[in-house]
């Protein structure tokens, strides 16, 4: 006890001697020897020597749909901060919302618990169940209200600063106005949706068999109405028929002719956004199945009885009694973002326009993702003096064909109209533009003025076009924003962008691209129609097995992909489940 006091007391009136402090460790007849060094302080004692702690940036993520995921997903930088923020505490696989509808998967199946997903991350994340009812654009800060049912004394309410902020709370089901919509119609934008909508045609045919009732009120209540000849509304309207032919068909004999399908279609045909080829096979399939499709037919009103509806042609009304109507006619924005977009100035546009780096307009830090947004592309005629000028680089006032093509890879990289205009023409350079716009033979010396530049590209914008609004757009978008936040330090010192038109340098990401990799309508009865890239239709019973393979490798975790592909295999043996749960 004596010698360790000494050694103590030595240590503390010789300060100097702590620099090196030896401790060893015997185990077994060896050791370590491990050095460390440490500071006195001014009253003699020790004090560790700390590096100044790095702030995290924070940043807000809103929603967990298919972007928000995607981005908490691929972001890997720990140097963030990040904060989720969403109403459902899970991501749910909507495209497969139609087959829950029937119970050809179990809703479970289709998701995954969001802090499931955080967890494995490196990065800090946090997960709130709230709604944002307001975002404050100046003052970096987002408001939100839980949306649990308990009594929290008061502080349902809460806001959230942000350095970053990542939009992406999606859409909700668009009514156009139409009265009786939101009372009398149900969509199928959520899993409770899809939960509704079994239980609800359960009921129908519950009510129908019912002893009492007459076969005209029994036509009634088993009339199903789709409204909607997107791949949503016929993808259910196809599990719809199999439903009641392969499985309820047989449980509720006695009223089973009775039943009907309409399916309701503003324009000529279904599936516009598919190749002509699926089109015809779908509404073929449909009439030979016997569901009534009425094409260029718009909802004028629903009542809790009726719907009524318009001829586009000929300007006949009809009305039609139904059971149960499932409304799947697009999107429409929120009202959070409605009036955020109020706040920043885009109150005169239908959805949140950004810019080509998914950056809200008008907004440093705060970006959108999904179906709340969308990319306004610049167009090339806005910027053609601009463009002129940037490869004008001896300022002669004309543009040589080396010139331009010295800038060509980075104005397609800026503006992808140009690169799909000459793609679509056939195109290589600025000579075959000039060709084709002056119509005679154009060297590659040949010097082009500021006027014909302009005719040059003057029909270039022709080929821009919205993305459309689904799953593989929100998911590209959430992983390009992950990436670029994972390198925003090294693009900051080393940009990587096409270069600045109005400006100098480069900016310092490649704008978003979108990569299409190809569309699924199911029909019903094993029978898809796929459109790939390069033009490649495929329809049949083939079709539908690479649909089951595509889908179940998309599922975001093996849990789900086990749980939705023992569900398939479970209704090929025993059949849809028709209980009311």
């Amino acid at each position: 006890m004596a010698l360790f006091e000494r050694f103590s007391r030595t240590f503390r009136q010789n300060p100097s001697i702590s620099k090196l402090l030896v401790v060893v460790a015997l185990s077994g007849g060896g050791g370590f020897v491990a050095y460390s060094e440490a500071t006195p302080g001014a009253s003699g004692n020790i004090v560790e020597s700390t590096e100044p702690e790095i702030k995290k940036k924070r940043v807000v993520v809103l929603g967990t749909g298919w972007a928000g995921t995607s981005f908490l997903k691929n972001l890997k930088d720990p140097s963030y901060d990040v904060q989720v923020i969403s109403p459902r505490n899970y991501f749910a696989f909507t495209p497969l919302l139609p087959s829950v509808t029937s119970g050809t998967v179990e809703p479970r199946s289709i998701v995954e618990p969001i802090r499931n997903i955080i967890r494995k991350k490196q990065v800090d994340i946090r997960y709130s169940e709230a709604e944002c009812i307001k975002i404050d654009a100046e003052n970096k800060k987002v408001y939100c209200q839980s949306n649990a049912k308990t009594n929290l004394n008061g502080k349902e309410e809460f806001v959230v600063d942000f350095d970053y902020l990542v939009i992406g709370v999606g859409a909700r089901s668009n009514t156009f106005n139409i009265p009786g919509v939101l009372e009398n119609t149900l969509f199928l934008k959520e899993v409770e949706d899809a939960q509704k909508i079994r239980k609800t045609i359960i009921d129908c045919f519950e009510r129908a068999a019912l002893p009492s009732l007459s076969d005209e009120e029994r036509k009634k209540i088993l009339h199903f109405v789709v409204v909607g000849g997107g791949p949503t509304g016929v993808e259910f309207a196809a599990q719809l028929h199999d439903f009641l032919t392969e499985d309820l068909a047989k449980l509720y004999p006695n009223i089973k002719d009775l039943v009907r399908i309409t399916l309701l279609e503003a324009t000529d045909h279904i599936l516009n956004m598919f190749d002509k080829r699926i089109t015809v096979f779908a509404e073929e399939k449909f009439k030979r199945e016997g569901i009534d499709l009425r094409t260029g037919s718009m909802v004028v009103n629903i009542s809790d009885k009726e719907i009524s509806t318009k001829e586009i042609k000929t300007g006949q009304m009809s009305s039609l009694p139904y059971g149960m109507i499932v409304w799947s006619t697009g999107i429409g924005t929120r009202p959070v973002i409605m009036d955020f977009m109020k706040q920043i100035g885009q109150n005169n546009r239908r959805v949140l326009a950004t810019d080509e780096w998914l950056r809200v307009e008008g907004c440093d830090n705060i970006y959108a993702v999904g179906d709340c947004a969308t990319i306004n592309q610049r167009k090339v005629m806005e910027d053609v003096a601009a463009i002129f000028q940037k490869a004008d680089k001896d300022n002669s006032g004309t543009l040589t064909v080396k010139e331009f093509q010295e800038v060509l890879d980075d104005i397609c990289e800026r503006y992808p109209q140009l690169e799909l205009y000459l793609k679509n023409k056939q195109m290589h350079s600025l000579v075959d533009l000039l060709k084709d716009s002056k119509q005679d033979d154009v060297k590659e010396s040949v010097e082009v003025s500021i006027e014909e530049f302009k005719s040059a590209l003057s029909q270039v914008d022709s080929q821009m076009k919205n993305l459309p609004a689904t799953a593989q757009v929100a998911s590209q978008q959430g992983v390009y924003l992950a990436n670029c936040f994972n390198r925003m330090k090294e693009v900051e010192k080393n940009p990587e962008g096409p270069l600045r038109i109005r400006g100098e340098g480069r900016h310092r990401f490649r704008p978003f691209r979108y990569r299409h990799l190809g569309q699924f309508a199911p029909l019903g009865g094993e029978q898809t129609a796929a459109q790939l890239p390069g033009d490649w239709v495929s329809i049949g019973h083939s079709s539908q097995w690479l649909w089951y393979s595509v889908y179940a490798s998309k599922q975001v975790s093996w849990r789900t992909r086990a749980l939705v592909v023992s569900d398939w295999m479970r209704r090929f043996i025993f059949g849809r489940d028709s209980s009311s749960l």
